[in-house]
């Protein structure tokens, strides 16, 4: 089995900015292709910023040994053609991932594989006509994956069970926190249990429970506290004295009366995103947001070193 050594990184946004910073600070050099004009300069100052953040943050010993692992490729062939694995993070639009997909599976070394960062689409709307699709999947990241490090692994149909296999050790050498589905569901799990808490969220503020900064502060000061340390099965294993069955017993009955209220529609209403959207630029203008997302990532840093212990 070929040690990971190379990386390409083909669309370099905001997450496959954060990819590449991934992979080199793991000790990994990184060719990153991005079609857009005068990408290099553009994208490189992103990184570095980034990069200078992580140092700052007390999260990177030595920002120029890992900037140094980083290079931009002069088109995707020359990216993909000598690495060993592939990130794909282009435009999240269908008929990009298949003009994409087929351009890297036309350059893919004999051994290398390639995942993708789509946010939803399932692999098989975009792999089908590639030659090497068993050796493509989706490895879809948390915005931004320097920062946060869950990563679900997503085989297609047509996936190898070990390249998959392969991917969860890449992903878990990289230092990122590896989820593998078994099959395709639209959404993966991620975005499926975020989606129901913003469907909830929706609901309570279109129908005038409460405010969108009084919801946002029960998930910030409540649930969001022990989340940020375990998930919603250890949560509720602990939340009963005698464990999981135990809380179901005594509060399944509860939850159920829940769940045929939200058998009516409950798409998010219009008028209730025009509200939402009023009172967050209230609270936040629209010409604040850069600094507020600047805020946000200073505070997963913190969070990050916390849980490092």
């Amino acid at each position: 089995m070929n040690a990971i050594r190379t990386v390409a990184v083909v669309g370099a946004g905001l997450v496959g900015q954060g990819w590449a910073i991934v992979f080199a600070r793991a000790g990994m050099d990184v060719a990153i292709f991005d079609a857009r004009e005068k990408a290099e300069a553009v994208i490189g100052a992103q990184i570095e910023k980034a990069v200078g953040d992580l140092a700052a943050g007390g999260l990177c010993d030595d920002p120029a040994s890992l900037l140094s692992r980083i290079r931009f490729a002069t088109s995707l062939q020359d990216a993909v053609a000598s690495c060993d694995y592939v990130q794909e993070s282009a435009f999240e639009r269908i008929d990009v991932k298949v003009d994409v997909s087929r351009a890297i599976d036309a350059a893919l070394p004999a051994h290398a594989f390639v995942g993708s960062s789509t946010s939803g689409f399932p692999g098989s709307d975009f792999y089908a006509d590639c030659g090497n699709r068993a050796r493509m999947m989706v490895v879809h990241p948390v915005n931004p994956p320097h920062l946060v490090p869950l990563v679900e692994i997503v085989p297609t149909p047509w996936t190898a069970p070990e390249v998959a296999a392969r991917a969860r050790e890449l992903m878990e050498q990289v230092g990122q926190s590896a989820v593998s589905l078994s099959r395709e569901v639209p959404g993966f799990i991620l975005n499926r249990l975020q989606g129901a808490l913003l469907d909830e969220a929706f609901a309570l503020f279109a129908e005038g429970y409460a405010t969108a900064d009084d919801i946002d502060r029960t998930v910030r000061d409540g649930l969001g506290l022990r989340w940020a340390f375990m998930g919603p099965f250890e949560t509720i294993d602990l939340n009963a004295p005698k464990g999981l069955a135990d809380y179901a017993e005594r509060l399944g009955p509860m939850y159920s009366g829940f769940a045929e209220q939200r058998k009516a529609n409950r798409d998010w209403v219009p008028e209730a995103v025009v509200r939402a959207d009023a009172e967050r630029r209230r609270v936040l203008p629209a010409g604040a947001l850069e600094d507020r997302r600047s805020w946000r990532d200073d505070m997963l840093m913190r969070m990050v070193r916390a849980k490092r212990g």
